[in-house]
Order: structure tokens, then sequence, then C-alpha cells
């Protein structure tokens, strides 16, 4: 096993990494920015170094601080977390080459399934269906126009080296398509460097459902199950639960089959997550995207499965096989996760940074958990991401893990800044969320209208 691995992250998820890595007995190296000086993995690491001023292009992306970090401290793995370098097939590829492991799957995977497009055409040779699109990176809107009179509309626009919500677009018609292009190709082209972008027809209604998947060196793959991602917000996920009410279990046997296909097709290593759009009035399931790394949503996983992902990730990386074999996988109960996040959803869920002057986390039980980085006397910094913590929760049936999200949302107290608490309460107790009545548009649609109406 590695004697120590390096976190090139910050907040919960490097916490996250920090406390699975001290229960295997690695040593771990934490990386902050001048504004992270004071943030729980700092202190929680066995060794910290600062990497660069507060904004994210000088320190937690910055690859050659970081590089510099590992090979300074002696570390011998990168755990790259989520966000920032977790999919950057070029740190990645730096990595091997330096030598270091990197905790995740190789540069030459990362790139064929990174990139939509290439991903789209591997589906394709795997015979995984996918949705009528664009068969290679569109530049024009000339181009734009011609492939959506040929598949139909209405149409998503995808940057094609995107993720995060940015570079999409719905477009419902001709009229609409040539300002949403070069609207969605100038997001991609400012966060990614890459203004390419392809077509798919939408599938709406929707569900959005993913699967987790485990694979090692050794040709060993498996999957941990579906999560129902549905109710989102501007492309970006609010709630995830596994199982997923919308989900029988023939279907559920196809749709994980067909993830694992994914994956052997490419020779997976470590966590990955299959993303697919459930048409839920045919049945049919159409493969979306694949996330080389692991997803925030991942505790809702590890509660139903009883498999440690982060745990996992770390002794693939070392070379080992996978603890489990898809028939030592068993699936109990029902899990959810809410994203905590420090902004104003009165105010379109305007960021609300500043320091936390008193902080109760909810507790006690079985099958609840917080993943958080926050304490009392922290100073959330303007710079990063939003998210402050992840409460879920784990009950033998849908009903009690509702009831028992309820129970800790209304325990949990923050102040000093506005939180989504309280929204996150109301969408939990909205009787179709209740009923597990929702698809991907009934946030936007139909819930935050309502929800913003209200004094």
């Amino acid at each position: 096993m590695f004697n120590k691995i390096l976190i090139a992250n910050r907040g919960e998820i490097a916490v996250r990494i920090i406390r699975a890595a001290r229960e295997l007995g690695v040593g771990t190296v934490a990386i902050y920015s001048t504004a992270d000086r004071d943030a729980l993995h700092v202190h929680l690491a066995d060794e910290a170094i600062c990497v660069g001023p507060a904004r994210s292009t000088e320190s937690y992306l910055n690859m050659n601080n970081i590089l510099s970090a590992a090979v300074a401290t002696g570390a011998q793995a990168i755990h790259p977390g989520f966000g920032f370098l977790s999919e950057n097939s070029k740190f990645a590829r730096i990595c091997e080459e330096m030598n270091i492991k990197f905790i995740g799957p190789s540069a030459k995977v990362m790139d064929m399934m990174g990139d939509k497009i290439n991903a789209r055409a591997e589906m394709i040779k795997a015979g995984v269906p996918v949705t009528p699109g664009s068969e290679g990176e569109v530049h024009t809107t000339d181009e734009a126009v011609k492939i959506a009179e040929e598949i139909g509309y209405p149409i998503m626009l995808k940057a094609s080296a995107g993720g995060g919500g940015k570079g999409i677009r719905k477009v419902n018609n001709v009229e609409e398509l040539v300002p949403a292009f070069e609207a969605a190709q100038a997001e991609a082209q400012a966060a990614f460097g890459n203004g390419a972008m392809f077509i798919e027809r939408m599938i709406f209604p929707a569900r959005h459902i993913e699967v987790q998947i485990l694979g090692d060196s050794q040709g060993n793959v498996i999957h941990l199950g579906e999560r129902d991602c549905s109710l989102q917000r501007n492309n970006q996920k609010v709630l995830e639960e596994s199982p997923s009410v919308a989900i029988g279990h023939t279907l559920r046997n196809e749709i994980t089959a067909a993830a694992v296909k994914a994956a052997q097709h490419v020779s997976y290593e470590n966590a990955g997550t299959i993303e697919f759009l459930l048409d839920e009035s045919s049945g049919k399931f159409y493969f979306m995207e694949m996330n080389t790394r692991v997803q925030v949503e991942h505790p809702v996983t590890e509660f139903v499965s009883g498999v440690d992902i982060v745990k996992e990730q770390i002794r693939v990386a070392n070379g080992n096989e996978l603890s489990v074999k898809q028939e030592d996988v068993t699936f109990s109960g029902h899990a959810i996760e809410c994203r905590i996040n420090a902004e104003n959803p009165k105010f379109n869920f305007a960021p609300s940074p500043g320091k936390i002057t008193n902080l109760f986390l909810p507790s006690g039980g079985v099958g609840l958990r917080v993943d958080s980085a926050m304490y009392s006397g922290y100073s959330i910094p303007p710079y990063y991401d939003s998210m402050i913590a992840k409460v879920i929760v784990h009950g033998e049936n849908r009903f009690e893990a509702l009831m028992k999200m309820q129970r800790a949302l209304l325990e949990f107290d923050v102040e000093g800044v506005i939180t989504n608490v309280d929204f996150q309460l109301e969408l939990i107790s909205d009787p179709h969320v209740v009923a597990g009545d929702y698809d991907t548009s009934f946030l936007g649609n139909v819930f935050l209208p309502e929800y913003q109406k209200e004094d």
C-alpha cells in the first residue's frame, strides 16, 4: 500500500479522502491556497503545503506547483477528488510520466471518455444506446442549423469538453438556435478553452439516472447500482437518491449491465459513473456521458451498497484487485443526499461567503452522515464552489429516508452565512418529491417558481 498520498483538492471531498486514507494506514498531504490556510483539510492532513494564491488557476489548478508539492513531500500518488484537475488528462499524463500514481483512470481513457464526442463514438461501438445527434464536433451555426433539422427539435447543445452545466443550452426551435449556439460556444471557450460543440435530440421529460462503476487493473468491472439525480437546477444536481423509484427490476438489470459493458469496452480502472437519460414513457434509456472521477453524490451509493468507494479507489490505484465481486454486492434500503450550499435561494441562489459564527451539524441515530469541512469560526472564502456540506441519510425504505432527512435538515443550524437548508427542507417535503413524481424539469419549471413567490 502507498505510504503517502497527496490530495489535490479542498473542502469536504479533501476531508473525505484524508479520512479514508487514514483508515487504510496511508499518510496524507494536503495542498491549500493562501485563502484556505485555516481550512479543515489543512488541519487534518499529516502534512500541508501551500501551492499558490487564492485564485484556482494559481493554486488548485496549478499543475506545476501541485506536482512540485508531491515530489517535495515524497507522495507516491495523487487523489484529485472531483472538480479542479480530476478529469484533466494532461495532469494525469504528467503524473504517469513522473511515476506518481494518479488515483483515477489512465490519461488515455480520460481522453476517450472525457470528450463527449469521443465517448459517444465509443458507446456506439460498445453497443450502448445513445441519443440521435451529431456525429462529430460542430463549430458553426450553419452546421448546427443543418444537423438540428435532420434530428428534429427540441435539441440540446453541449460543449464537447464540458461539465458542471457549462456550455449547455436547450433549444426548442430554429429561432432559438443561433443565439443559443453562440452563447454556449462562448461559455465553453471561456470555461474549458475549447469551443467545440455537439448536438443531441432532447429526451424530454426525462429522468437522469447514473450508474456507479468500479474497475481494477486485473480487468474486473462491477457496478454498485444506480442513483437518481433528476432534481437539478441549471443542469447542476441538488438532491440525489438511490435506488431510483422510476426503475423496476428488469430495467435496473438492463441499465446497470449497459454501464458495465461501457466500462469494460474502454478497460476502465478506478471509480467512474455512467450517466443515462431515461424516457419513462417508453422505458428506453440513452447514454449521456461518463464522469471519470468520484462523484459528489457517491455517499448514497456507499450507504445502499456498503462499499467504501474512496477506499476502493486507493486500493485499485495501488494495484490491488477490487475487494468485492459483483455477486458479493447486495443493496439494502434507501439513501438520499442533500447538497448544502452557502447561497441565497430567494435571490437567484447568489453565493453567500462569510464567517460562520455558529454551527450545529445534525447527528444521532443510525443512517445519518454529514460530509463537511466547516467549523464554527471558519470563514468561507468567495473564490470557490459554494457547497459547504452534504447531508446523507439511509433508511430501511424511502419513506424512512425522507423522514430522516427532514429531521436532519431541521437540526442543521448555521449562523453568519445564508444557506439553502430551508430550501432543501421544502424540496424534500414537497408532495411530488415525496411521491417520487419528478423528472429533470420539475425543479426549474414546477418547484422553483412557487418557492420564489413565497415571502
